[in-house]
């Protein structure tokens, strides 16, 4: 199945009517983040199962292939985040799938691994088995949303400090880069709120293209 990919540009979330959730949300402006990285793609990634012959004949896709970036950020149904947006930069066609390697830093220092999840009402997403394998050409470029919960749950009347930068690496790569956890859209960092058991609420999706995605 082939999907095309997009030119990215400044977008405003207006009221998006979310099919797969049943919903009408109402979501913010959104741009790149400071400093992060934009670059254009029009050709198409190819989307195939993990068996597939001509996937496994691709290397994966390395950190140092790659420009990460964080893109599409707003709020929505007790969510804000954005889309990680993972570019092919080198001269040879790469694969990635599954969950990409994602660490919240908070201004202290203090780290959290970000859960994998199954299902997010940012970007009306839900996991499905196996997740695909997305073979990106030159130029190429393959998303995962990153999301978290931005309100208090349960007694608790605030939230903890936001995350101040996210250490990201592509699935299955040992390399990373640090980019700042600003959601321009959302006009905040990163949330850290908890749920009301007190584990986190941030967290990824599988890897995926622009057009599976609300943009």
């Amino acid at each position: 199945m082939r999907f095309h990919l997009v030119r990215d540009r400044t977008i405003t979330f207006g009221v998006l009517a979310v099919a797969a959730c049943g919903l009408v949300i109402t979501a913010c402006a959104s741009q790149d983040s400071p400093g992060a990285a934009s670059s254009a793609t029009s050709s198409a990634a190819t989307t195939t199962s993990p068996s597939s012959p001509s996937a496994a004949g691709v290397d994966a896709c390395a950190t140092s292939r790659l420009k990460i970036s964080l893109t599409n950020t707003g709020a929505l149904a007790g969510q804000a985040g954005g889309y990680l947006k993972f570019t092919n930069s080198s001269g040879t066609p790469c694969r990635m799938s599954g969950w990409p390697a994602v660490i919240a830093l908070k201004a202290t220092g203090q780290a959290t691994r970000l859960r994998h999840l199954q299902s997010s009402m940012f970007g009306a997403w839900h996991y499905t088995a196996p997740p695909p394998v997305l073979t990106l050409q030159p130029g190429d470029s393959a998303y995962a949303i990153v999301a978290a919960d931005d309100r208090p749950a349960g007694d608790n009347s605030r939230c903890p400090a936001p995350y101040a930068r996210l250490r990201v690496s592509p699935p299955g790569d040992s390399g990373h880069v640090v980019i700042s956890a600003w959601l321009p859209g959302a006009a905040t960092y990163l949330p850290a709120c908890p749920s009301v058991t007190g584990s986190p609420t941030a967290g990824t999706s599988t890897m995926t293209t622009l057009a599976s995605l609300p943009h």
